[in-house]
């Protein structure tokens, strides 16, 4: 079952408030669901992070986000919305999940958080479970950030120059997020 409803932007919350968001994440196993009942529904996810239903665009956030918890993907690539009676694959453009927002956050034991608040409301904390990483060459990187399983968020334009402003600061160019360090110089560029 879905947490509360999720945070409007990250600038307001305290670090407090953060952690016991990116902590409360009470999703379904569906890793643990492998129902022997299979079909596909005509959901997609675009490269911007809308959801459509026979292409009109989900207008509820709420069943988005549910819908969001029961997503996974299967070792062959394609995304499944998946329950212990049955998973329907869906068609997934890029990346199921777009960070939408970016706070840099001083802690005082791992010196910065670099927080992120999904599309549909999640909290990500980059960190040792939640990767960073560039994906492509020179020009064409693009940057993503693990959610969970084999799950990933695309970063918005304007998150990704957020990012990138701050990680230029550093040399070598990368951020560092709950003790660990994350290259961010693409591939083929000087860093």
């Amino acid at each position: 079952m879905p947490s509360p409803a999720p945070p409007d932007n990250l600038a307001t919350l305290s670090l407090d408030a953060i952690a016991e968001l990116a902590e409360d994440r009470s999703l379904p196993p569906v890793e643990k669901w492998h129902p022997e009942r299979a079909g596909k529904i005509d959901i997609r996810i675009a490269r911007d992070g809308t959801w459509y239903h026979e292409d009109d665009p989900i207008e509820r956030p709420a069943l988005v986000r549910l819908f969001s918890t029961i997503l996974r993907r299967e070792p062959d690539g394609g995304h499944v919305l998946v329950t212990p009676i049955e998973k329907l694959a869906i068609e997934v453009e890029d990346a199921p999940f777009v960070a939408v927002e970016m706070k840099l956050v001083d802690d005082p034991v791992y010196t910065q958080r670099t927080v992120f608040r999904l599309n549909t409301g999640d909290i990500i904390v980059a960190g040792p479970e939640h990767s960073l990483e560039l994906r492509g060459a020179g020009e064409n990187a693009l940057p993503y950030l693990h959610v969970r399983g084999d799950l990933w968020a695309l970063l918005a334009r304007s998150v990704y120059y957020a990012l990138m402003d701050a990680a230029l600061e550093q040399d070598p160019v990368g951020i560092t997020s709950d003790g660990t360090f994350f290259p961010l110089a693409p591939e083929g560029m000087a860093a």
